[in-house]
């Protein structure tokens, strides 16, 4: 195949979306690279997938998410309901104040919660108020590790730990669950 072919069918795969894999890397989404693999507590956990947060009707893009399990999945209900350890890095492509995260984690629990959402409040509480105003570049990460919780970092710094099974849960189904912030996200993080 020439050079000039290749060439275009690079730029028809990127154009569509196609992941062109790339030694050393695991993924490349929007301009942000995640490795293909981390180590949490001894255990490595493979990329699943990366998904685009996009917001409002013009599509804006918010963050790149990538999800990290101990064995691939893409499927949704396992991964929310599994207890094993799991990291979501969101790492942000454009500057977002604190208060439009605060409100979309209030939305994003009242949609995975539902009727749950009242057992949540002081867990979803306590994490807003973890919340700071993100610059482009920066990081949320959020780490399930087993009879511990979800470990919340923000900008690299580790705020603290939310327990209970039901908060996991209720967090990881506001990206996996029936009702995600974009469906093109949740289908990056399945490996879509």
């Amino acid at each position: 195949m020439s050079m000039k072919r290749v060439a275009v069918a690079a730029a028809a795969a990127w154009a569509l979306g196609a992941h062109i894999p790339v030694s050393g890397t695991a993924g490349e989404l929007d301009g942000v690279t995640l490795p293909d693999q981390v180590t949490v507590e001894g255990r490595t956990l493979a990329l699943n997938g990366m998904g685009l947060r996009q917001a409002t009707i013009l599509r804006v893009h918010v963050y790149v998410a990538g999800l990290y399990l101990e064995a691939r999945s893409p499927d949704a209900s396992q991964i929310i309901a599994s207890e094993g350890t799991k990291r979501l890095v969101l790492h942000f492509v454009r500057d977002v104040g604190r208060g439009n995260l605060v409100e979309a984690w209030d939305e994003g629990f009242a949609k995975s919660a539902g009727p749950g959402l009242a057992a949540l409040r002081d867990r979803v509480t306590t994490l807003d108020t973890w919340m700071v105003d993100v610059k482009r570049g920066e990081t949320l990460v959020f780490t399930q590790i087993p009879r511990r919780g979800v470990v919340v970092e923000v900008k690299g710094q580790t705020k603290g730990t939310l327990d209970g099974a039901d908060f996991a849960r209720a967090l990881w189904g506001i990206w996996l669950g029936d009702r995600p912030p974009n469906p093109e996200l949740k289908k990056g993080l399945l490996g879509g």
